[in-house]
């Protein structure tokens, strides 16, 4: 299913309209964390509509080439997973509330892959900040085998978060700017029917 995605990146307008800017004059303490859970486009939605979160980007890391294309990491063997980066503000939402919500978007039973997408860049993975984030994120993982409604092994990784690097602007809230094309792909690509098969509902998108 790449060609699908491919399709609809090349079918898009190579001017697309900037991203809202973030509201100025915050001053509360912010935190990041950073997901790898397949298809970058699928992952922004959810992080998005939890109170709390302030940002969502989609790009690369955990990988060793530096400032990485689209081309160059969807054809492999640059190291870096699509992933998504999530600014929040701790005292409205929680770094726990954050994992719940990427496994319930993830199947942490498939290796290098998720969904219609195979290949170590379309990998899961949690990429922690610290040592707090690191111990959460491993107590996670061992609750979440207890909610599987699928047998198999989780294969999410956990590793230290690298440098991340901002995808391209067209990839920025794809969802938002191209519904009818992010529906097709997700629909295409069995992303909620197989999230039903392993947590026994879909997650609103």
């Amino acid at each position: 299913m790449r060609a699908i995605r491919f399709f609809l990146v090349a079918v898009l307008t190579a001017a697309m309209p900037a991203a809202a800017a973030e509201p100025g004059g915050a001053t509360a303490p912010t935190a990041k964390a950073a997901f790898a859970g397949g298809c970058f486009w699928c992952m922004e939605p959810p992080f998005e509509a939890l109170d709390g979160v302030i940002s969502v980007t989609a790009g690369y890391t955990g990988g060793t080439k530096q400032n990485p294309t689209y081309e160059e990491v969807s054809a492999g063997g640059t190291g870096h997973a699509e992933s998504i980066e999530v600014v929040y503000d701790p005292s409205k939402v929680s770094y726990q509330k954050l994992l719940d919500v990427f496994w319930h978007n993830v199947d942490p039973t498939t290796p290098d892959g998720q969904f219609c997408d195979h290949g170590h860049q379309y990998r899961t993975a949690i990429f922690y900040y610290d040592d707090t984030q690191k111990r959460l994120a491993e107590e996670s993982k061992q609750a979440i085998a207890r909610s599987l409604r699928v047998r198999g092994p989780i294969v999410t990784e956990i590793v230290p978060a690298g440098r991340f690097w901002p995808a391209e602007d067209y990839h920025q809230d794809y969802s938002k700017k191209n519904p009818i094309r992010y529906r097709f792909y997700r629909y295409t690509c069995g992303r909620d029917a197989r999230l039903a098969e392993v947590w026994g509902s879909a997650p609103a998108h």
